[in-house]
């Protein structure tokens, strides 16, 4: 083993180990390493400098305790290890371990989430996790070598293309699994966090909450590798909390799930124009799972008359009962809804 692999090996124990050697880490590292007193010092003031540990007191009542700064990256076998909450709590708790309470709650619920979708629905062998903190963020990543989140919403679900799983995804209430799962888990884990990705075989999904919309892409890095990587990003900083995220998701009249927002551009496929009923039926698709949808049609030019009236004249008057609201509307879609409706109600 080089300098450097044995440095790195040496820091990793210190910060595996002081939470139980708060006043002996120096003489615990020494004897375990069999080094100097010094050289465990050494490294001991890199790791504080960098921002891993923190200290009170001085001299022999010198204590040491974890930093600001944390991170810890572990493989599991989905077949065999415990369940998602006993790993978070048993590997990864310690990082969060001081922050405020909101922030945990997001994390945990975020974690949990995507990690027991893993477990439930990858058919993965193994799942590898990585959280890091530092002073500004908070960063989860849960990577799988199952089939791909895409192609199994497609094939289970029927859907013409993988493409559609991101839309479906998009409007929330989306499950393989409706015996075990209500669907309500990465639509809301995707409002929590500041950012949240979805990456499998060259598909990405994305919601930012700096960014009005969700939005996809099609790239070609690793369109072949198996699985899944969820990434979620949190700023220390935020605010948010849960209850507000699902308050935001309620209808006004109700403290359930039942509202949701459709970004129709996503309907899309590639520059495609939007004018035909299978489009709209494609958007369509399972909203009668909610009392008041949301038609958001920013970045949309363009329109066409069969498109609006498959959704604004036909599907709304089979479905009295769902409130359909189209918002962001450039001056020739509004034009388009405006006739459509008042035909709805001749």
């Amino acid at each position: 083993m080089d300098n450097k692999s044995r440095g790195e090996k040496i820091r990793f124990q210190i910060l595996k180990d002081v939470k139980d050697h708060p006043t002996d880490i120096s003489k615990h590292i020494a004897n375990k390493f069999s080094i100097t007193l010094q050289a465990v010092n050494n490294h001991l003031k890199r790791l504080e400098n960098e921002g891993w540990l923190k200290t009170t007191g001085k001299g022999k009542g010198k204590k040491y305790f974890l930093g600001e700064v944390r991170a810890c990256s572990k493989s599991f076998s989905i077949k065999t290890e415990t369940s998602e909450d006993e790993i978070w709590r048993n590997h990864f708790l310690f990082i969060f371990e001081g922050l405020p309470q909101n922030l945990v709650d997001i994390c945990h619920y975020g974690f949990t989430e995507i990690l027991n979708n893993v477990i439930d629905h990858s058919d993965g062998e193994h799942v590898f996790i990585d959280v890091e903190r530092d002073k500004e963020s908070i960063r989860i990543s849960i990577l799988d070598d199952g089939e791909g989140i895409f192609r199994k919403i497609k094939r289970l679900c029927n859907l013409c293309d993988e493409r559609q799983a991101l839309l479906e995804l998009s409007k929330g209430k989306l499950t393989t699994d409706p015996d075990r799962h209500t669907g309500e888990g990465i639509f809301f884990t995707s409002r929590v966090f500041d950012v949240f990705e979805i990456h499998s075989y060259g598909l990405n999904f994305s919601h930012d909450n700096l960014v009005e919309h969700d939005f996809m892409l099609e790239t070609e890095i690793s369109e072949n590798k198996p699985g899944t990587l969820v990434y979620m990003f949190l700023k220390r900083e935020s605010k948010r909390d849960i209850q507000s995220v699902f308050d935001d998701y309620a209808g006004p009249d109700a403290y359930e799930f039942n509202k949701t927002v459709i970004p129709v551009r996503l309907a899309k496929y590639g520059d495609e124009k939007l004018v035909s009923r299978s489009q709209a039926k494609r958007l369509l698709t399972r909203i009668e799972r909610f009392k008041y949808v949301v038609f958001d049609f920013q970045g949309v030019s363009f329109i066409g008359r069969a498109f609006a009236d498959e959704i604004f004249r036909v599907y709304a008057r089979q479905h009295p009962g769902i409130k359909l609201s189209p918002i962001n509307m450039e001056e020739n879609v509004e034009k388009m809804v405006r006739q459509i409706s008042l035909n709805r109600c001749l």
